[in-house]
């Protein structure tokens, strides 16, 4: 995983969440990928089963947080026999390096995979140095 972006989480499957009640509930961990290139890095965020307006995205500080809360419909006439998937919220959180840069996030969703952007910050940027002749 690239140095610019830490993983705060220690177990890999569940984090915990505060819930309404301010109690903590577990919450499963969405699978990321995270690559990196000369601008910054690119997120991708594998979230199955979350509508647009139940995800919440923020940095906090250094941390940036992926809240989201999971709603599968199943049809009125159809009864679950077996669920594996017992948690009803995502809920990831990473340390951005000093390097990027927090207040350009752009992040965008579709088919259930959300995809960040966080560019490098200016004083992070590779810069040309002109030579200027004597």
């Amino acid at each position: 995983m690239s140095n610019e972006v830490t993983n705060r989480q220690d177990d890999k499957q569940m984090a915990t969440t505060k819930g309404k009640s301010n109690r903590e509930e577990a919450a499963l961990l969405p699978q990321v990928d995270v690559i990196e290139d000369s601008t910054g890095i690119t997120l991708y965020a594998d979230l199955p089963g979350v509508a647009k307006d139940k995800l919440d995205i923020r940095v906090e500080g250094e941390t940036l947080m992926i809240d989201a809360e999971l709603s599968l419909q199943l049809p009125a006439e159809m009864e679950a026999s077996h669920a594996e998937v017992q948690r009803k919220a995502y809920r990831r959180a990473f340390t951005l390096s000093r390097e990027l840069d927090p207040e350009k996030v752009s992040a965008e969703f579709s088919h259930g995979v959300l995809r960040l952007t966080i560019p490098k910050a200016a004083h992070a940027q590779p810069r040309r140095i002109n030579i200027q002749s004597a």
